[in-house]
């Protein structure tokens, strides 16, 4: 087994970077797939190590290569002029980043602050929208080549994670088939999904960095971009409001509308949103199996998640029939 230390000094070589600089190595928490560590060099210059797991883990079909699409969505907010780590050296085996400041985004807040926040965030992930790719779906290829259009991406998406459940034989409210059946009556409003924008698609509170350093809260670094892909900007909205709804969110819409970004919500866009909460949830649902999580994290997924799985469908059932 190689020493962690070891890994680190060979992949700072490989970087351009004096490996007898490094002084400080330590596991950061809050993943839940790659092995993440914080690096320190003896001038105090901070990055963030990402490891994959072994190509033997089990996981989820999307999550192949996930290194890729992180390491795309870091060029991309780069473009876009947001806050987020800079990629600093990527094989295979390894993604190395510059480490961005401020801690996660909790419960400290008070109600301004998180007024002003929310208002920031709705500009900054405009401007994310913004930045398009040269096609539709994952960059890392770990479902395929990119799409011509929006509909064959994300049917391809939304059909392997069905497969991943029956795989793993995940416990669903509903029955795979039925929930396949389902969706699969809303496919028709991906059509009006034109041009390939880029899409975080994991934006809850743990990935926002939040930075005290200059005194007042402001927005540190949007991190964890290795769910990304190339889609409906509509599709961010669903980690933005996690087992919420985005349409609550007065500070954020505000800020977004304000740095040009479209937010409508007609009955063919909610009706999307309902397709991609209903994609995110089977995703939270399957996942615990391969991650073999434990007895209370799979009751909180059952008890919390579920429900919003059945909430979202009913919804693509109703919406569904009403526009056809």
């Amino acid at each position: 087994m190689v020493d962690s230390w070891e890994r680190a000094r060979h992949i700072l070589e490989v970087a351009g970077l004096d490996p007898g600089r490094l002084a400080h190595l330590a596991p950061l928490t809050g993943g839940t797939y790659n092995t993440v560590e914080e690096i320190r060099l003896t001038d105090g210059t901070r990055y963030v190590l990402k490891i994959p797991p072994a190509a033997a883990t089990p996981g989820l079909s999307h999550e192949r290569r996930l290194l890729v699409s992180e390491a795309e969505f870091y060029r991309s907010a780069a473009r876009a002029g947001v806050p987020a780590p800079e990629l600093v050296s990527m094989r295979e085996d390894f993604l190395l980043m510059t480490a961005c400041p401020g801690d996660p985004w909790d419960g400290s807040l008070s109600d301004t602050e998180q007024t002003a926040l929310r208002t920031e965030l709705g500009r900054q992930t405009a401007r994310l929208h913004r930045v398009t790719g040269p096609g539709f779906g994952y960059p890392s290829g770990a479902l395929g080549p990119l799409a011509p259009d929006w509909r064959t991406a994300f049917t391809t998406m939304f059909d392997a994670v069905l497969d991943d459940a029956r795989r793993y034989g995940a416990r669903l409210p509903r029955p795979v088939d039925a929930v396949a059946r389902t969706a699969r009556s809303a496919y028709g409003a991906l059509d009006e999904v034109t041009v390939p924008c880029l899409v975080h698609f994991d934006l809850w509170r743990g990935n926002i960095l939040v930075d005290r350093a200059a005194g007042d809260a402001r927005i540190g670094g949007l991190i964890d971009g290795e769910r990304m892909f190339w889609g409906d900007p509509l599709a961010d909205f669903v980690s933005l409001a996690l087992l919420g709804d985005i349409e609550q969110d007065e500070a954020f819409l505000a800020g977004y509308r304000e740095a040009d970004g479209r937010a409508r919500f007609d009955a063919p866009a909610r009706l999307r949103l309902a397709l991609y909460r209903a994609y995110l949830y089977l995703i939270m649902l399957t996942e615990t199996i391969p991650r073999e999580v434990g007895a209370e994290q799979e009751r909180w997924v059952q008890e919390t998640v579920a429900p919003e799985l059945v909430a979202a469908l009913d919804e693509i059932e109703e919406a569904s029939q009403s526009l056809g």
